[in-house]
């Protein structure tokens, strides 16, 4: 059942929501907001006027059907205009800071995070563990990301770090480039080489 438009009170109609788009700014400081348009904000006034902002576009509505701690499913209504903007513009942000294993173990972290912060876990020893965890991966995750905000959705338009680990004389595949295309040759080699081995042995033999 569609929930009725006077259940929101953050968020616009789409119908409703300006034709021309808004571009924010926010500004990370080890994994932390705290900018918004390059002014300095803490963390309430940052959230409660980017919810005003995001919320003028039409943007947080979230409507999904959830398991309980119990495990009974349950149909949920929330509004969160700043945190959807605010997780997307983070992530940006680690994908130019965290290395490829650090990003894949902490998407795995956060999960666990979350269940156990939904759950009501919050002073318990795991998830004190966590924060000791995550707090590391955040040491490099500061700058800035920009957003477009436009008629119910947003998406990144561009992210800054001094921190970065983006190269692009390494990822442009180019000639020119910093990277060398054919020392790719012998480490696609030894990189298939278990599972070569295992087609030999296995895979290609006919079962007798």
């Amino acid at each position: 059942v569609e929930p009725p438009a006077d259940v929101f009170a953050w968020t616009r109609e789409v119908s409703e929501t300006p034709k021309k788009a808004s571009y924010v700014t926010i500004g990370f400081h080890k994994g932390v907001p705290v900018t918004l348009n390059n002014r300095r904000m803490d963390g309430v006034a940052l959230i409660s006027k980017l919810n005003e902002i995001a919320g003028m576009h039409g943007i947080g509505r979230i409507d999904h059907v959830e398991n309980r701690l119990v495990g009974i499913k349950s149909h949920e209504i929330y509004e969160a205009p700043a945190a959807v903007v605010l997780l997307k513009a983070h992530a940006a942000l680690e994908s130019l800071t965290l290395a490829k294993d650090q990003a894949r173990f902490k998407a795995k972290i956060s999960q666990e995070y979350s269940d156990l912060v939904y759950n009501g876990l919050w002073f318990s020893s795991h998830k004190a563990d966590l924060d000791a965890y995550i707090k590391s991966t955040q040491t490099y995750v500061t700058g800035t990301v920009r957003l477009k905000l436009e008629r119910g959705g947003f998406r990144v338009g561009g992210r800054k770090s001094p921190y970065s680990l983006y190269a692009h004389d390494l990822a442009t595949y180019e000639t020119g480039d910093q990277f060398d295309a054919s020392a790719a040759v012998g480490f696609i080699k030894l990189w298939g080489l278990p599972v070569r081995t295992q087609a030999q042995a296995q895979f290609l033999k006919k079962e007798k």
